[in-house]
């Protein structure tokens, strides 16, 4: 397969249009929504530490995911191996300095998270099991534009449920065959295998896999992390100078590195945070809530956890280890692991590998099977596709490692490009939800959102 072909493509879109259009974006949702992500963090925690389905719809006795296990599902999509592996090909390609970059579009990207996941809220439908809905929904119930709706779900089924799952489970073969040289293609089949049985148990199993699993391996790494920062407490001061002066020195805009490091630590950070993506939004429509804001505030805080935590520990334990110029992806994470920590860090980082690389084929395929929904709802073809999922999941242990970025690449670029223009098409609608949401806080309430405040809008998954 020409492959240069793929990446000759890719380096157009990125180059020119992806990060053009995410930047703009962000600062355009930052500057009308008064900085939320910043201003609200408050907000934040509130809904995520409160409780948001009633008591009556508890009783109802119909199953509901909740505002967590919808976070949880999409966190879970999120803290995969972008957080490890992505990061580590950023600062081996891009040097330090793409984690800076990596950064800023955390901070002015989760407004953009905020968006989408808002209007996914606003335009959700209601299934059997649980509410569901995304971009794909919000383009044709929002915008009244089926077509540009089905060219997105079949960008996110290609992007997520064929080669982002290439990445994991790529991924995840590769740290197994280094830890204890098991063959990749054991490794795939074993993967493929657990992976099956989980999504043949639908939406319900997901969410509660998700919920359990995703505050786990998102806490152990984190006292990981500390613990090594700690052994090295005296190199941070230097870490963070190298960071900035990798972003910013005279060094690498003379050799023309600072544009790979802004290109990298973009591109990866959007891997592991998907803001603007449009794939998070699938997860944030599923959850029962009383306002849209709620969900909106949360994936803000999911993009925080995901970069400006799990993804700088993981450029931490990298940079700190003077090992990012000597080899790429999962293989140079684990080898500063096992620099830090020896034999036991490579061990804790391959069974880290497995949580994160697993939770995130069971999100990622949840995300295909909505958009499949999205095009023709009909028993046959979930079968199919998960049927599929089970061989891509495969074959990511028989691909090498840039093979599979040549793909996701490509997809993250198509997705990103028609969901922020059907976003700013429907920014309106998440202004003045913010508006009414805060407008009913100041007032003591606990927002609840009445369809009523759009009387000509298509909304059907709220009273």
């Amino acid at each position: 397969m020409n492959y240069e072909l793929f990446n000759a493509i890719n380096d157009t879109l990125w180059t020119y249009v992806v990060i053009t259009m995410l930047v703009g974006c962000a600062l355009y949702f930052t500057w009308n929504l008064r900085a939320v992500q910043f201003t609200q963090i408050k907000e934040m925690f509130r809904s995520l530490l409160s409780p948001s389905i009633s008591s009556n719809q508890q009783e109802s006795g119909h199953k509901k995911v909740s505002s967590f296990q919808a976070f949880a599902i999409s966190l879970s999509s999120r803290v995969g191996t972008g957080n490890l592996a992505g990061v580590a090909s950023a600062i081996f390609v891009g040097g330090p300095g793409a984690v800076f970059w990596m950064w800023v579009m955390a901070l002015l990207g989760a407004s953009t998270a905020f968006m989408e996941a808002t209007l996914a809220q606003l335009f959700k439908r209601k299934g059997e099991d649980s509410f569901y809905g995304g971009p794909a929904y919000y383009m044709q119930h929002g915008l009244g534009k089926r077509w540009m709706g089905i060219i997105f779900a079949c960008f996110m089924i290609y992007g997520f449920g064929l080669a982002n799952q290439i990445v994991q489970s790529n991924t995840l073969c590769d740290a197994m065959s280094d830890a204890f040289s098991i063959g990749t293609d054991k490794a795939a089949w074993a993967l493929t295998i657990l992976t099956l049985v989980i999504i043949f148990g639908g939406i319900q199993r997901i969410a509660h896999f998700a919920a359990m699993v995703v505050p786990f391996m998102a806490v152990g790494y984190l006292i990981l992390a500390f613990i090594i920062l700690g052994m090295n407490i005296q190199q941070v001061p230097a870490m963070f100078a190298l960071i900035i002066k990798s972003a910013f020195g005279w060094h690498q805009v003379a050799g023309g590195t600072i544009g790979m490091a802004i290109m990298q630590g973009v591109k990866r950070g959007l891997f592991s945070n998907e803001a603007g993506e449009g794939s998070a939004p699938n997860a944030a429509a599923t959850a029962t809530i009383s306002h849209p804001v709620k969900q909106g505030l949360l994936q803000s805080f999911g993009v925080f956890t995901d970069t400006l935590v799990i993804c700088t520990c993981t450029a931490f334990i990298i940079i700190l280890s003077g090992l990012y110029t000597q080899a790429d992806g999962i293989i140079l994470t684990s080898r500063a692991m096992e620099h830090h920590l020896g034999a036991m860090g490579a061990w804790y980082l391959t069974a880290a590998i497995f949580l994160f690389a697993y939770s995130t084929i069971i999100a990622n395929y949840f995300y295909g099977e909505t958009n499949i929904r999205f095009i023709c709802d009909k028993p046959w073809t979930i079968l199919l596709f998960r049927l599929s999922s089970g061989i891509v999941v495969l074959l990511g242990g028989y691909m090498t490692l840039q093979q599979a970025w040549c793909f996701v690449d490509l997809a993250m670029a198509l997705m990103t490009i028609l969901n922020l223009i059907a976003v700013v098409w429907l920014s309106k609608y998440a202004f003045k939800l913010l508006q009414d949401y805060l407008q009913q806080r100041k007032e003591g309430k606990d927002p609840a959102f009445h369809k009523d405040m759009f009387p000509n809008a298509d909304i059907e998954g709220w009273d």
